[in-house]
């Protein structure tokens, strides 16, 4: 019988299911630290744009005229009508409100509004749209709510330096210089730590991804990436490539390295990001956090722009994680209806495979004491 010293406990029940929780994780999670929002290759050309869901606050990010992205509140600020209500848009030369016809520049000032010209002791900068930081970084605009955001370096960047060993190993893929092959949308009934907890470990690995331990077989042990510094999975003596069936990829990136080729290595940035690293490929995750009980997901396969660009079957190189996605989901949200059982009052517990998920949980903890 297995000693229970073996064992750590995680956090109680009502942390996957209070909305109170879920309103203070919001408040001092999503919307004070840096938050993974759009790929910036979405946002092609001066005008274009994309909402995002930041905790509570809805974000606009818009490329401008000097071809820089930016990005605000999604609030006019006459009287508080959500300016973009699509997903994603081409505004022309100005982003308008649809109530009153404020209209401001894409870089946020206040351009223009009925009898402005009769109001002339408005301040067009001091009615502009309320600015969010931002900074890029792999490809993909990252913004922050907080008056004052936290180092993007020590708690973005340094994700990637802490878990690679190696300041290098992860400029290497060039993420940034790749290009959307495929981008599929999940919407995952489960709490968003469910998700960040089943990413971090693999003791479930042998039971519900086949297709994966056939490619990486010491995740069959139950010992997931993340759990080394440094370490990546191996592929199978059999495997060509990181594909569904093992079978031929494409050729390796041209920075990878010889040690990282023939390996599999995963980032996790906390809150709201899985990126996951093979010789020929990309795949990241971000999360977008809706509801205490669901999730919404965007997973990018990222490959050189010279093989999206020639058309390349990519099928069964995506269907891998698409289907390691599918069977991750199910399970979470398989998981989601113990969290309000009487039973996982207390909560459950690590056993010692999993033990680095408890520093997530020590990190939640702290964020939420502030």
């Amino acid at each position: 019988m297995t000693s229970t010293s073996s064992l750590i406990p995680t956090l109680p029940g009502r942390s996957y299911t209070d909305p109170e929780i879920f309103a203070d994780e919001q408040a001092k999670i999503f919307e004070s630290l840096w938050f993974c929002a759009v790929r910036a290759q979405d946002l092609p050309k001066p005008g274009a744009f994309r909402t995002v869901q930041v905790g509570r606050e809805s974000v606009i990010v818009v490329r401008g005229r000097d071809e820089r992205l930016r990005a605000f509140l999604n609030v006019c600020r006459h009287r508080g009508a959500r300016l973009c209500v699509e997903q994603a848009g081409q505004a022309g030369r100005t982003i308008r409100c649809a109530y009153h016809a404020w209209a401001y520049d894409l870089d946020g000032r206040l351009a223009a509004a009925p009898n402005l010209a009769k109001m002339p002791d408005i301040d067009r900068a001091e009615y502009g749209l309320v600015p969010v930081h931002l900074r890029e970084w792999l490809g993909y605009a990252w913004v922050c709510l907080a008056a004052e955001p936290p180092s993007f370096e020590e708690t973005v960047t340094y994700a990637a330096i802490e878990r690679l060993g190696d300041p290098e190993a992860i400029d290497r893929y060039r993420v940034d210089e790749l290009a959307l092959g495929r981008r599929i949308v999940y919407t995952v009934k489960a709490n968003w730590k469910l998700l960040v907890e089943n990413f971090m470990e693999c003791y479930h690995c042998a039971t519900i991804h086949p297709e994966l331990t056939a490619v990486l077989p010491e995740f069959a042990g139950g010992y997931a990436a993340q759990y080394y510094v440094g370490h990546g999975a191996a592929f199978a003596e059999r495997a060509q490539g990181f594909t569904v069936d093992g079978g031929p990829g494409f050729d390796r990136l041209p920075g990878v390295a010889q040690e990282q080729d023939r390996r599999y290595f995963a980032i996790t940035v906390k809150p709201q990001v899985f990126v996951n690293l093979v010789p020929d490929h990309v795949i990241l995750h971000r999360m977008y956090p809706m509801a205490v009980d669901r999730t919404v997901v965007e997973c990018d396969w990222l490959y050189h722009p010279d093989v999206v660009a020639s058309g390349a079957d990519l099928s069964r190189s995506v269907e891998l994680f698409h289907r390691v996605n599918e069977q991750d989901f199910d399970a979470c949200e398989r998981t989601q209806p113990g969290m309000s059982s009487r039973a996982y009052r207390e909560g459950g517990v690590l056993v010692p495979s999993e033990h680095h998920i408890g520093l997530f949980h020590q990190w939640v903890n702290l964020r939420l004491r502030g």
